[in-house]
């Protein structure tokens, strides 16, 4: 079975968030070795404390802690778009691996399959 990285880059309040979320835990759920690395703007969905009906959205919490469930262990994120941002891991929901530009390369090497939303 080919195996899927999906590159989620945009804030919380995008609609594509969500359904980088939902693409993950599809894949996941019919047996897809799957990663997920958050990028540019997407590494703000996983900062704590987010109060997602203050934008009129629902909360992308809940699927986010959803992803061990289903197996998803690949959960990374941009030392450099954090970085950009002001951001540390330790303000992160999630205990994601923190990778840097030499490793995302090697990401891209890795997966069969590669989606960027």
């Amino acid at each position: 079975m080919k195996s899927l990285l999906v590159i989620s880059c945009h804030p919380p309040a995008r609609l594509a968030a969500r359904e980088a979320l939902d693409l993950v835990l599809a894949a996941a759920a019919f047996g897809v070795p799957t990663g997920l690395l958050f990028m540019d703007d997407g590494v703000l969905q996983l900062l704590k404390g987010q109060d997602a009906k203050a934008a009129g959205q629902k909360s992308l919490s809940a699927n986010l802690q959803a992803l061990e469930l289903y197996g998803v262990e690949d959960v990374m994120v941009c030392q450099h778009s954090l970085a950009a941002r002001g951001l540390k891991a330790r303000q992160c929901l999630l205990d994601s691996r923190v990778v840097d530009s030499a490793e995302i390369a090697s990401l891209l090497e890795h997966y069969d399959q590669v989606v960027s939303l």
